[in-house]
């Protein structure tokens, strides 16, 4: 019998008081599994064919007071930094884990990528109903793609043109009660699935399509 990826007590990671507690139990628990993740799916991204991906572990270096309520491991097409680029995240929150496509506050080509998905938002409203989009990458809610529509993802991609903080993610949530009863090959079929849907997006989003 094959044993699972993720574990309550990786959840429950999130949970832990304190700054130092949290993040020694984070780099014992989570990290080395963002770690092997980060090898297979910057491995897997980068055979898409437009550019080599690098993963990048977040290791929440700039706290000092508050200690973080979700952890990821980024996917970008370059060494250093992947926060102004377009990229992949897997990761956690004590309640959800995720699989996203995020265009966050820090990209200069808001504007752009905005016009880009909405020209042709079908890539969007195509994808599965319970994937998710969402504004705001510090937030652990997002919406049902199939509760928000056509016109929810268009509020969502307007404000990405307009407000100077906007975001935009899309992706996936799952459950931890059902994360922790995958198999790891279960699991890695799974993000690999989300990850393979995204692509489309993704290659809008940089232009390609």
């Amino acid at each position: 019998m094959h044993k699972s990826f993720w574990e309550e007590k990786d959840f429950d990671v999130f949970t832990i008081d304190g700054l130092e507690k949290r993040m020694e139990a984070l780099q014992a628990r989570v990290q080395p599994k963002f770690e092997l993740l980060g090898r297979l799916f910057a491995d897997h991204l980068s055979s898409h064919g437009t550019d080599e991906f690098y993963p990048h572990v977040a290791k929440h270096a700039r706290r000092t007071v508050n200690p973080p309520s979700d952890s990821w491991v980024a996917f970008a097409p370059a060494k250093r930094g992947y926060k102004a680029l377009p990229h992949f995240q897997i990761g956690l929150w004590k309640t959800h884990l995720f699989i996203i496509l995020a265009v966050i506050y820090e990209n200069p080509d808001k504007k752009g990528i905005a016009e880009r998905l909405s020209r042709q938002v079908n890539v969007l409203t195509d994808l599965p109903a319970d994937y998710i989009v969402s504004g705001d990458h510090m937030k652990p809610e997002a919406t049902a793609i199939g509760e928000a529509g056509k016109e929810g993802i268009e509020a969502l991609l307007d404000r990405l043109q307009t407000v100077k903080k906007a975001e935009f993610l899309v992706g996936r949530h799952l459950d931890r009660e059902a994360a922790v009863k995958m198999t790891e090959p279960e699991f890695l079929a799974y993000a690999e699935e989300t990850i393979n849907r995204l692509l489309p997006v993704y290659d809008i989003v940089i232009g390609r399509q």
